[in-house]
């Protein structure tokens, strides 16, 4: 099976497993790229797909990048992978895709190096001044997306943090400008005039945002 034919599948699934999800396809972490992020309402877990095509060689590399940014992470393999649990930690979950569906083969448990500092990345700057407002704190205007963080860490309850965050992740309105992005670059015009860049709209990656009914 190919990876190209367990995504929808896996995506049928997880509307039916989790009810509320929202999943984020190819989201880069570190040195790695997450094939699938899941958004629920107090947590963020990760779907490595391997296919039948697949190996496992860069398998170690990646559990260390999802194990920092996720709560619960998944294997998600074919029947050919009949060893997937040799290969992952005790924590991560399998999931496995046959002509059948997707079946849950082993539960995921909280990831032990998860850590809220890295989470925050995710988060673009209007997001971060979203939950300033919220919690009625200081706006920090001039200041980057890592003070912010790090303020927001300090001064709100771990939990309640969490939460807001993943409610600005599942609304997040992917039609407007990412503001992770390399900040927008000014050129001189003819008129010796500096003028700004059109900045680019946000299409690296795909959305699925479902609510079950």
């Amino acid at each position: 099976m190919l990876d190209k034919d367990m995504r929808e599948p896996l995506f049928d699934f997880l509307d039916e497993y989790f009810g509320k999800i929202r999943t984020i396809e190819e989201k880069t972490i570190r040195s790695s790229r997450a094939d699938v992020l899941g958004i629920t309402d107090s947590a963020i877990i990760g779907f490595e797909i391997k296919s039948d095509s697949d190996t496992y060689e860069r398998l170690k590399t990646q559990i260390k990048d999802y194990d920092k940014f996720c709560d619960y992470s998944y294997l998600v393999v074919g029947k050919s992978h009949i060893h997937a649990d040799e290969h992952i930690p005790d924590y991560w979950g399998i999931i496995v895709i046959s002509d059948d569906g997707a079946t849950v083969e082993r539960e995921a448990e909280p990831s032990p190096k998860v850590m809220l500092k890295y989470q925050m990345e995710f988060l673009w700057k209007k997001e971060l001044h979203s939950i300033l407002q919220r919690n009625a704190l200081p706006e920090y205007k001039a200041q980057s997306r890592r003070f912010i963080s790090e303020k927001l860490l300090q001064k709100i309850d771990p939990d309640i943090l969490k939460r807001q965050m993943t409610d600005q992740l599942f609304e997040r309105d992917y039609t407007i400008y990412d503001d992770t992005a390399k900040p927008a670059t000014y050129k001189k015009t003819n008129s010796g005039v500096r003028a700004r860049k059109r900045p680019r709209t946000f299409t690296k990656h795909t959305i699925r945002k479902r609510k079950k009914k």
